[in-house]
């Protein structure tokens, strides 16, 4: 079942704030200014990992939007 939620990534500069959709297996987040989409999901050993989005990217996004992701799907 996909679901859609609201999500903020820390940016350089300020927040970045967007939606996110996915289901169990795969998160998109795309930036409401449309500056950042940042895909994820979990890889084999089922930890998360980044699949496709824009460049450049903070590494810690994948964290952030992974713990965003683990609150809304309790």
């Amino acid at each position: 079942m996909e679901q859609q939620f609201d999500a903020v990534l820390t940016g350089s500069d300020t927040d970045v704030n967007g939606i996110v959709t996915g289901n169990n297996e795969i998160y998109e987040f795309n930036a409401l200014d449309e500056s950042l989409q940042l895909t994820i999901a979990k890889d084999a050993n089922g930890h998360w990992a980044r699949i496709a989005g824009s460049e450049p990217y903070f590494s810690g996004w994948v964290d952030q939007l992974a713990e965003q992701i683990q609150a809304e799907t309790k």
